[in-house]
């Protein structure tokens, strides 16, 4: 049985941890939208219908000092139980739920990897980033200036919205690769993003690194071209040159070798990593910061894919143990590893660069885990489409609410693992749950097995398999309705909808968060400046 702590408590255990050495996971078991709407700080987002698929992950050390968050409504208590079975044996959940926290007196924050978005908000206050608005640059682009405009999201990002002309160029790829799209130093060097932080972050770091060019950061990126009124531009292929060039390589190196030396980066060799892989006693993150392409061809075993801009835009999609160790993987010159390194520990993580790692592992790609198949009964999709027009079985959509709004098995309900114990299920029926793939519907029958005396089965190979072999699908704009899509923040999502009120709403509430740091008082941050 979990304990349970008070948020007092849990307040105090937060700053033990700041003060260092101790380690402390706070794993948020509600779904994305209800985590979105209000959360504490410090709270990693670990959602219940995939709790099992991504606890090991953001708290590989079963011994760690753990704490669940869920609505008060008991999904913690269920939470805690399942993670037992798997051999965690240090959980706490906080009594009342996520609501203590506010009604305690502490600080409560909106949307999501808010501290790595707060983050980029207080660079800009303490480092005054450079930065021009969207109207500036249309005229820049007008006289055709020495220019070159770099996207720092993802390349799947860049592909879907871009501003026109943008070269894709992640973040944690600009000290590496900037030299072969900027080689002249009169050259300036605009850095955007979606909104804010990565525009700041990849500018900044740039400026960090000792790039002489003029740097400078979107001011609202896409969002604020847009506000501006100027069109985006949609489905580019611009990304940076896949190959180095011996110059670029000689700029990349000397840009790594400011970023260790200025901002005290500590590099770990391979026998040091092994005893820490080891150690049972501290949390060890080993997370390979290159593309997914060259983390494919071989990395280290152990090793996660974590790129390395999408890891300081989000550091709690990986990270999930407050105290833990962090080794960053590159290749020679390891440029990508000390821009990330360099601002973790800005961010206040105990961050380390592994020395002497040169594509050497070649092992098969590192698989997320999955769950446990053997004991549970599956329907091909054939045998379910038999008894779907036999009206034989209740059939039990758990995977996002949006994606059933876009296409759902005919006469499927929606129903979010969380909330299974509120199906009504008819006497009489086979019950079969069904999700993209396998592993939530997987974990979601677990659940269904302990509400219903009724026979449950999984779909083999998901509405995905079903999707594959020709079968149809039903789409439903409006069910089910927001006011239940408790998987779904909608204020964050809108503001690329066309909604300019949207759009402003969350420039807005990034610009707040430095304020809301302050009052907060736990923030590891330590930016330093040139």
């Amino acid at each position: 049985m979990a304990k349970t702590v008070d948020a007092p408590t849990l307040k105090t255990w937060i700053r033990e941890t700041r003060k260092g050495g101790a380690e402390l996971a706070i794993l948020d078991v509600r779904e994305a939208g209800q985590f979105g709407i209000d959360h504490m700080l410090h709270a990693v987002p670990c959602p219940y219908s995939v709790l099992e698929v991504r606890a090991p992950s953001l708290a590989p050390r079963q011994t760690v000092k753990m704490v669940l968050i869920d609505q008060g409504d008991g999904i913690a208590v269920k939470a805690a139980r399942r993670l037992g079975v798997m051999g965690y044996s240090n959980i706490s959940i906080l009594k009342d739920g996520n609501a203590s926290w506010g009604v305690s007196g502490f600080e409560v924050f909106q949307g999501v990897n808010v501290p790595s978005k707060a983050f980029g908000e207080v660079v800009e206050h303490q480092a005054n980033t450079p930065r021009i608005p969207a109207e500036e640059l249309n005229k820049m682009m007008e006289r055709d200036a020495n220019m070159v405009i770099v996207d720092g999201r993802t390349p799947v990002e860049h592909n879907r919205m871009s501003i026109p002309g943008g070269i894709s160029l992640p973040n944690a790829e600009m000290p590496f690769r900037i030299h072969e799209i900027a080689p002249d130093p009169n050259t300036t060097i605009v850095v955007n993003c979606a909104g804010r932080t990565r525009s700041i972050i990849g500018a900044q770091g740039l400026i960090n690194a000792g790039v002489p060019n003029r740097v400078v950061a979107l001011k609202a990126g896409t969002m604020g071209w847009t506000l501006a009124g100027f069109e985006l531009e949609h489905d580019s292929k611009l990304t940076y040159p896949q190959t180095m060039t011996e110059k670029g390589l000689e700029m990349a190196a000397r840009y790594t070798e400011v970023l260790l030396d200025r901002f005290a980066i500590s590099t770990v060799d391979p026998d040091m990593l092994a005893k820490w892989q080891v150690d049972q006693t501290r949390t060890l993150f080993l997370l390979d910061v290159r593309s997914e392409t060259e983390y494919s061809a071989g990395h280290l075993p152990g090793s996660i894919h974590a790129p390395g801009g999408q890891l300081v835009q989000a550091t709690d999609a990986w990270c999930g143990v407050w105290g833990a160790r962090i080794v960053l993987v590159d290749t020679s010159p390891c440029a990508r590893a000390a821009i990330t390194a360099h601002w973790l520990r800005q961010m206040g993580w105990e961050v380390y660069v592994l020395e002497g790692f040169e594509n050497g592992a070649k092992n098969l790609m590192q698989v997320p885990p999955s769950v446990e198949k053997s004991d549970q009964e599956t329907i091909s999709y054939s045998d379910l489409s038999t008894s779907i027009e036999s009206g034989s079985v209740f059939l039990v959509d758990v995977d996002l609410g949006m994606e059933y709004r876009e296409g759902h098995l005919p006469g499927a309900v929606w129903c979010p693992r969380a909330q299974i114990g509120q199906l009504e299920i008819p006497e009489g029926l086979n019950v079969v749950v069904y999700s993209e793939n396998e592993d939530r519907a997987r974990l979601a029958a677990l659940d269904l097995t302990e509400e219903t005396t009724n026979p449950v089965a999984v779909l083999e190979g998901g509405r995905a398999d079903w999707v594959r072999n020709g079968l149809p699908l039903e789409s439903s704009s409006n069910t089910p309705p927001d006011s239940v899509c408790i998987d779904y923040l909608f204020w964050v999502s809108t503001r690329h909808m066309g909604s300019d009120e949207a759009a402003r709403a969350y420039l807005e509430w990034e610009e707040n968060l430095p304020a809301q740091i302050i009052a907060d008082g736990d923030a590891r941050f330590a930016v330093m400046t040139r």
